[in-house]
C-alpha cells in the first residue's frame, strides 16, 4: 500500500513539474534579452511550481507561507527592474504557478487543465489584443458585456418554474429568449461588419434575416428602389433573409421544446431547401458585384428590442394558453395565425412550451406554427410591395411562395407516412 501512495505522491510531482515547465517555457520565449530582461523564465516558474507542490505536501499553511514570500521576492524583483513593459502578468502568472503546484498534489487533473488553459491564454497575447483593440469597437465590447452578464449573473437567478394566468409563464424559459436575440443580434452585426462589405448583399440579407427578416425585406427594397442597377442583389438579400427565419425557428424549438423541432423536421428541411435554391439561383449572378458600407452601422443588439420581444412572448403565451382552454386547437390555430403577421418566433415559442408543459398535445404543435409562418411569409409579402417596385416585389413574392409551398407540402408528407 505505501508503495502505491509513493508512486502517486511522486506521479503528482511530475505533474507540478510539468506544469512549471509548460508555463515557464512560454514565459522564457517573452522575458527578452539583454538587462532589461524579465527575471522569470522557465527555472523560476519549475522551481516555483514545485515549492508550490511540496509546500502542501507538508501543510497548507506551508503553501501560504510560501505564496506570500513568492509574492514578496516578485515585488522587489519588480521594483529593482525599469522595464518598459508596465504589466504583472508574469508576475501574477508566476504566484498562480505557485498554486497550481500546490494543487497538482490533489487535483493533478484540474490543476494541469487550469495550467494548459493559463499557457494558451499567455501565448495567445497578440490576437487577443489585436482582437479587443482593432477588432471590437468600444459599444461592440460594452454590449458583449451586457450580454455576459445576463447569461453567466442574472440567468442563474431567474426562477425556473410556471406561474402566472393558466401557469403559461417560465421566467427562466422567456430570459433565455431573450439572451437567445440579443446574442443572434450581436454575431449578426460582427459577421455584417467584418465581412457585409466584402461578400455584398445576399449575405448581409441572411444574416439581417435573423434579426428581423421583414426589416431585411423593406430595406432590400428600398435599396433596389433607389438603385436599380442591383435589384438582384436585392432579391437575394430578401430572400435568403427567409432562410435565416426557418433556420432561427429550428433553433428556438430545439432550445424550448426538441420533440415539436422533431415533428417539424421535414417541413422545415423542405421550407430551407427550397428557399436556399430559389436564393442561390439569384445570387449566382451577383457574387462579389457590390458592397456595402458598413461603417454606420447601428448598435450590436437592442435590449429593447429583446425585452419587447419577450414581453410579445408573454402576452402570447398566457392569450394562447387561455385559447386552447377555451376553444381547444382551433382558437390556437387563429391566435397564432394572427401573432404570426408582426413575429413567427413568438407564437411558435408559445406553442412549443404549451407542448411542453403538456398543455397542449405534441401532434398538435404543426399546424398552429406553420400557418404563423405563412402568415409572417405574408406580412414580408406586404412589406416589399411598400418597400419596393413591381420588379422587386414579384421575385420576393415567387421566393416566399415557393418556401411557403415546400413547407406545407413537407407536413402532407409527414402526415402521410
Amino acid at each position: 500500500m505505501a508503495n502505491v501512495v509513493d508512486f502517486e505522491l511522486w506521479l503528482n510531482l511530475a505533474v507540478a513539474l510539468g506544469i512549471g515547465l509548460l508555463i515557464g517555457a512560454e514565459r522564457e520565449r517573452r522575458k527578452g534579452t539583454g538587462p532589461d530582461r524579465s527575471s522569470q523564465g522557465i527555472r523560476t516558474f519549475t522551481i516555483a511550481s514545485l515549492l508550490g507542490a511540496v509546500s502542501t505536501i507538508f501543510n497548507f499553511w506551508l503553501l501560504v507561507t510560501s505564496v506570500i514570500c513568492v509574492m514578496v521576492f516578485t515585488a522587489v524583483s519588480s521594483n529593482k527592474q525599469q522595464q518598459k513593459d508596465p504589466g504583472n502578468t508574469t508576475e501574477i502568472a508566476l504566484l498562480l504557478t505557485v498554486i497550481l503546484g500546490g494543487l497538482a498534489i490533489h487535483h493533478p487533473t484540474l490543476s494541469a487543465a487550469i495550467a494548459v488553459s493559463l499557457a494558451i491564454l499567455l501565448a495567445a497575447k497578440a490576437p487577443i489584443h489585436g482582437f479587443v483593440t482593432n477588432m471590437v469597437t468600444k459599444d461592440e465590447l460594452n454590449d458583449f458585456l451586457i450580454l455576459a452578464a445576463a447569461t453567466l449573473i442574472i440567468l442563474p437567478l431567474v426562477p425556473n418554474t410556471f406561474m402566472g394566468p393558466f401557469q403559461a409563464i417560465n421566467p427562466r424559459n422567456l430570459w433565455l429568449i431573450v439572451i437567445l436575440v440579443m446574442a443572434i443580434s450581436a454575431l449578426s452585426h460582427l459577421a455584417l461588419r467584418w465581412f457585409g462589405a466584402r461578400i455584398g448583399l445576399p449575405l448581409i440579407g441572411l444574416i439581417s434575416g435573423f434579426i428581423s427578416s421583414i426589416a431585411t425585406v423593406s430595406a432590400m427594397g428600398t435599396r433596389a428602389k433607389e438603385t436599380p442597377d442591383i435589384l438582384s442583389e436585392a432579391v437575394s438579400g430578401a430572400t435568403l433573409s427567409s432562410l435565416a427565419t426557418v433556420l432561427q425557428l429550428t433553433l428556438l424549438l430545439g432550445v424550448v421544446h426538441p420533440p415539436t423541432l422533431k415533428i417539424l423536421a421535414i417541413p422545415l428541411a423542405f421550407g430551407c431547401v427550397s428557399i436556399v435554391i430559389y436564393g442561390l439561383v439569384i445570387a449566382i449572378k451577383t457574387l462579389n458585384k457590390n458592397k456595402m458600407d458598413t461603417a454606420t452601422l447601428s448598435k450590436t443588439f437592442s435590449v429593447k428590442h429583446a425585452f419587447m420581444l419577450a414581453a410579445v412572448i408573454a402576452v402570447i403565451l398566457i392569450f394562447s394558453a387561455a385559447i386552447n382552454v377555451w376553444f381547444g386547437q382551433a382558437g390556437l390555430v387563429a391566435a397564432s395565425g394572427i401573432a404570426g403577421l408582426a413575429d413567427v418566433h413568438a407564437p411558435t415559442i408559445a406553442v412549443a412550451t404549451l407542448a411542453a408543459t403538456s398543455k397542449l398535445a405534441i401532434e398538435n404543435t404543426a399546424l398552429p406554427i406553420l400557418v404563423a409562418f405563412s402568415t409572417n411569409s405574408t406580412a414580408k409579402a406586404v412589406m416589399a410591395v411598400i418597400s419596393g417596385r413591381k420588379p422587386y416585389y414579384q421575385k420576393v413574392i415567387l421566393g416566399l411562395i415557393v418556401q411557403v409551398s415546400s413547407t406545407w407540402v413537407g407536413w402532407w408528407l409527414t402526415s402521410v407516412i
